[in-house]
């Protein structure tokens, strides 16, 4: 008997193949991971967005200030979306998403630039998310500076020399020395209630499956509605859990802020808890095998992090990947933690986050019941 037979090499290797064509699910993750990876990467991920919306509160309408709001919008980095008046409208706006940007320009701007006062535009950023700001502040000073020599000619182009007729101030809200671990540590609970949610429950039920209790249940009078309730509530507890543990590393190693309602985020917390438990519940039903339910998992792990606005800006995305996004929990369970612990929000400037969330939880509740019977049949 020879150390290497050909004949048996070649028969191992096809019995290789053969396996893997019949399974399908994770065939398909092999070719279809990579080229969403490669789609995802090339097209959606921007860390330069452009158009962000911006609101403007003016009380003083000359030609300089067409020019420089001119020259902001000609940009590409802002986009005025409307007005606002008082200071009050501004910062509401920026705490509930609006906007990104409110440029409020004072009382007799124009008369104080021709008198040399040197008055200030001020610029208040939503500074939750340093990576979405940080283009367009860095911009300001040229757009200004071309504006006003643009518009300071003949006898005003004294004033238009140095120093700089006017001061552009801007105010980093919320997140005022634009520390990344203030943005990404609210926005990483999310990620890590899906991780954890949607793996363990998958796989927890394809084990039972594989150990022949599930046909157990299967045969008794639980209705499917009973069994995915006994089987998700369970691991509802290690989401408090782990919520409990990460929020006080939360507190005390990075010093992240909690400045909303505990209210608001416990009605999210708990949507978004149910909606990843869901999922799993969803994949169980799909997957034949423990390796099946977490390479799925990890697919729906992926859109997570990559289109919900954790490690990117979400309004650099083109408008496809936005529409993706919107489909993801976890967009809107970042979005409204870091609206409650940074911004200071309560549960009415959330509601349209409580709403997404609970509509998506339904969808996955509802699809995994439908799965679920028809296994049963």
């Amino acid at each position: 008997m020879s150390w290497f037979s050909p004949a048996r090499f070649i028969a191992v290797l096809v019995k290789e193949f053969i396996q893997m064509r019949r399974d399908r699910v994770t065939f398909a993750m092999m070719i279809g991971l990579p080229i969403v990876q490669l789609l995802l990467f090339g097209f959606a991920i921007n860390s330069d967005p452009r158009h962000l919306p911006t609101l403007v509160e003016v009380h003083d309408d000359g030609p300089l200030v067409r020019a420089v709001l001119a020259g902001m919008a000609q940009s590409d980095y802002f986009d005025f979306i409307g007005v606002v008046y008082g200071p009050d409208a501004g910062e509401a706006a920026l705490r509930r998403g609006a906007a990104n940007f409110v440029v409020v320009i004072p009382e007799d701007f124009e008369r104080d630039v021709v008198r040399g006062l040197r008055p200030d535009i001020l610029v208040a950023a939503d500074a939750a998310d340093p990576a979405a700001i940080g283009g367009p502040v860095a911009a300001l000073n040229g757009i200004v500076a071309l504006a006003s020599a643009q518009t300071l000619t003949g006898p005003l182009s004294s004033v238009a020399t140095a120093p700089a007729p006017f001061n552009v101030i801007v105010q980093r809200a919320f997140n005022p020395e634009g520390k990344t671990s203030t943005n990404i540590v609210p926005g990483l609970l999310a990620i890590i209630l899906s991780m954890t949610m949607v793996m363990i429950t998958a796989v927890a039920i394809v084990k039972e499956r594989e150990r022949g209790t599930m046909e157990m249940l299967i045969a008794t009078p639980v209705r499917p509605l009973e069994v995915m309730a006994g089987k998700i509530l369970p691991y509802v507890l290690v989401g408090y859990v782990q919520t409990a543990v990460f929020l006080a590393a939360a507190f005390v190693l990075f010093s992240v802020p909690f400045e909303g309602s505990f209210l608001a985020f416990l009605i999210g917390f708990n949507l978004f808890i149910l909606g990843n438990l869901a999922l799993g519940f969803l994949i169980s039903t799909v997957a034949r095998s423990q390796m099946q339910a977490m390479q799925l998992s990890f697919f729906t792990i992926l859109p997570s992090i990559l289109l919900s606005g954790f490690m990117f800006p979400f309004a650099g995305m083109p408008g496809w990947a936005q529409t993706l996004g919107t489909g993801v929990p976890a967009t809107h369970f970042i979005r409204l933690v870091r609206m409650v612990m940074l911004k200071g929000a309560n549960s009415a400037d959330v509601l349209g986050q409580f709403q997404a969330l609970a509509i998506i939880t339904a969808v996955f509740a509802l699809l995994a019941m439908l799965r679920y019977r028809q296994t049963l049949d």
